[in-house]
């Protein structure tokens, strides 16, 4: 091997590195991070040297980002798309453009998740690699932190959160209603297009309608408001389960509610109970507007609007013909109501808002655990890359598995994982900054 003329603070570097192998022995790696000291630039050069650096750690990670990113777009886009549109596409019943067309709607919402996975797995890769190359280990003999090393890194982890944030909030819940009204029309299935969505308010002329759950024509936990002049409520039915039908020729859907109970707010004010309770919405005008989001569709701003609209679609009058115990019974039953209403619509608004800081704490964990890993190996940090998106995940799904228990506050719950991850990660940063 050739003699290299070194620098005149070579000598000082050479020390440095050294003193991390005091047997003497060193791999082909380690040799490596020695010939790149061997080149580094005298004192004074440091600013030209990162810059260096940070062009190229910036476009190792650009480059795994848009990797991952593109294979977790496909692999979710599997588990989305093609179970519902590959059937009509083998038998033939439609053509591949409406194909393109619903997956295109598609990939907004599924880049909600594919980001911030992405962001994770590329901070993994690339600096397991920087890591086990000795690469970091020369940055640190001239003198370089960890932190500036990786200040282009977080600043594009918060570019990336702000492009979350808009793609979470706007554009990923109109592109999956976008995509459930082509997979109904491709489908023929009128009445799904028509229908009730479950966690929406339904206004109809002469009712306001809210339903719990709906599921293929059974519905649960049903409050209807009887409406007098479109505007004053004049009584209020209230039923666990009931059934809903969808009347093509007269365009009107029959909802047929069993074994509730209901409160007369008119001049024959009453309380009491019924074994069934007809009632036929006109959905002819909906027809042309196509469907109603279901709640988990809804953007940002029509999650606000739908908050705003609680209180006023719930009224609490008070009745001279209802005695004091029925009167608190009501209050009571619509307060409980209205908080369930509202955890509901919380959690979504937080859940849009607390996902969108994924990728910040995601690289400032995955920064510190790529380098503490120390392998090159891609399917090490994917693996790894999907455990912590696991733990991530599961925050939430606990938070969605309590909405119907407005006490235990779920919405607060899916900011845990961010703090937590940012918590973790600014730690193990501080500690690798240190050396």
């Amino acid at each position: 091997m050739g003699h290299t003329k070194l620098p005149a603070d070579f000598t000082v570097a050479r020390a440095s590195v050294n003193s991390f192998f005091p047997d003497g022995h060193m791999s082909g790696s380690d040799e490596r991070a020695i010939n790149c000291i061997a080149v580094w630039p005298r004192r004074g050069e440091h600013g030209v040297l990162l810059k260096t650096l940070h062009l190229y750690l910036t476009r190792q990670v650009l480059a795994a980002l848009l990797m991952t990113v593109a294979v977790f777009t496909f692999v979710l886009l599997l588990g989305n798309a093609l179970r519902e549109v590959l059937p009509l596409l083998i038998s033939g019943q439609i053509s591949p453009t409406p194909i393109m067309r619903a997956i295109g709607y598609l990939i907004p919402f599924v880049l909600v998740f594919a980001l911030p996975m992405g962001m994770l797995t590329a901070t993994l890769l690339v600096f397991g690699r920087f890591s086990a190359d000795q690469e970091l280990t020369a940055v640190r003999a001239s003198g370089i932190s960890l932190l500036s090393v990786s200040t282009p890194l977080i600043v594009l982890s918060l570019v990336l959160c702000a492009v979350s944030a808009y793609v979470n909030m706007e554009i990923g819940p109109r592109g999956r209603v976008a995509y459930k009204d082509l997979i109904a029309d491709l489908r023929g299935e009128l009445a799904n297009v028509i229908q009730l969505p479950e966690g929406r308010f339904i206004k109809d002329k002469n009712y306001i309608f809210y339903i719990g759950k709906s599921r293929k024509g059974e519905l649960q936990d049903i409050m209807v408001f009887v409406l007098k002049n479109e505007t004053n409520v004049e009584m209020t039915v209230r039923a666990p389960k009931g059934v809903f039908s969808v009347d093509l020729t007269n365009s009107v859907i029959n909802v047929t509610l069993y074994d509730g109970k209901f409160v007369s707010l008119g001049d024959n004010q009453a309380l009491g109970t019924f074994e069934s309770y007809p009632v036929v919405l006109d959905y002819s005008a909906e027809r042309q507007k196509g469907r109603k989001a279901k709640i988990d569709d809804l953007t940002f701003s029509e999650l606000r609007k739908e908050l705003k609209e609680l209180d006023r679609v719930l009224p609490l009058e008070s009745s001279a013909k209802l005695t004091a115990a029925q009167l608190k019974e009501k209050r009571q039953e619509f307060e409980k109501q209205k908080k369930n209403w509202e955890s509901l619509l919380l959690f979504q608004l937080h859940r849009q808002v607390s996902f969108s800081f994924a990728c910040f704490g995601f690289t400032l964990l995955g920064i510190p655990l790529g380098i503490r890993v120390h392998r090159r190996e891609t399917n090490v940090g994917i693996a790894l890359a999907l455990l912590l998106v696991g733990v991530y995940y599961s925050f939430i799904l606990i938070g969605q598995s309590l909405v119907g228990r407005p006490e235990f506050a779920p919405y607060l719950l899916v900011w845990a994982p961010n703090f937590l991850f940012q918590a973790v990660g600014a730690v193990l940063f501080w500690k690798a900054n240190r050396g």
